[in-house]
């Protein structure tokens, strides 16, 4: 795999600093005026290029999207449900795994307590990009709901800081994407006819296999896969639905804590 290139560090637009004054102590010849349009040209650019950079993932987004629509309606849930879902959720691996387990016939707080266990990755995302936004808590914390697996990787320049414009654009139009996809899914499910003869309902246990599959590059991610799969085989037959699912995810944690155990190692040798 090719190494990702290396973005530019944030220019002062991106954070509203003034620019310094020559050394030589003669005043800027620039007006403030065509500072500012420079500073909206490059903004522009930046989200313009996040756009184009988040497309691909806006379309595959979209194609799961509509087969989140039909399963969901298919679920129990209204297409008004279904929709309203996309456009706040806005993730894809939280709401098929909700709709999982209101499908198996499972409650809704299990559903919403194994959706946030699912989006709980975004945690370590935000505290990682919060440096490279501007404003006070609030402001910062408006900006993160722009933060989805895809932008966050795109947005980042490699150093540890990330772009924020280029994460509003790819992840413009992602949303755009996914919750167009749903609409159609939602209110298009009786042309498109039968989930099940399309194949539809088979996208969403293929969606996680894909996830998981990407994570087994070691010893340890193997090991809490296997772990989560025989702790949920087994609770399936004995538990109603949902809690398979919760308790699984608590093998996360024997990861978790193996990681934690390696690195603390690492730091005492070093």
């Amino acid at each position: 795999m090719e190494e990702a290139p290396q973005r530019m560090p944030p220019a002062s637009d991106d954070v509203g600093e003034a620019t310094a004054p020559p050394a030589d102590g003669t005043a800027d010849a620039t007006p403030p005026a065509t500072d500012d349009a420079l500073r909206h040209s490059r903004r522009r650019a930046r989200l313009i290029e996040g756009v184009r950079e988040g497309m691909p993932f806006a379309i595959a987004g979209g194609l799961l999207a509509l087969s989140f629509g039909v399963v969901a309606e298919g679920a129990g849930l209204s297409a008004a449900a279904a929709i309203a879902m996309s456009a706040i959720v806005f993730a894809g691996a939280a709401q098929f795994t909700a709709i999982a387990i209101l499908a198996q016939g499972g409650t809704v707080a299990a559903a919403v307590l194994a959706a946030a266990l699912v989006n709980s990755r975004f945690l370590p995302m935000g505290a990682a990009l919060g440096p490279s936004l501007p404003g006070g808590p609030l402001r910062r914390a408006a900006q993160g709901q722009a933060v989805v697996d895809a932008s966050w990787a795109i947005a980042g320049r490699g150093d540890g800081t990330f772009d924020r414009w280029l994460l509003f654009g790819s992840t413009g139009v992602q949303y755009v994407g996914w919750v167009g996809g749903t609409i159609a899914g939602a209110l298009g499910g009786n042309v498109l006819g039968d989930a099940q003869t399309l194949g539809l309902d088979a996208i969403y246990p293929a969606f996680f296999l894909a996830l998981l599959v990407n994570e087994l590059g070691d010893g340890r991610s193997r090991l809490v896969a296997v772990l989560g799969g025989v702790i949920a085989l087994v609770l399936v037959p004995l538990t109603p639905a949902g809690v398979p699912v919760l308790a699984a995810s608590l093998a996360a944690l024997v990861g978790l804590h193996a990681s934690a155990r390696a690195e603390a190692a690492a730091r005492r040798s070093g």
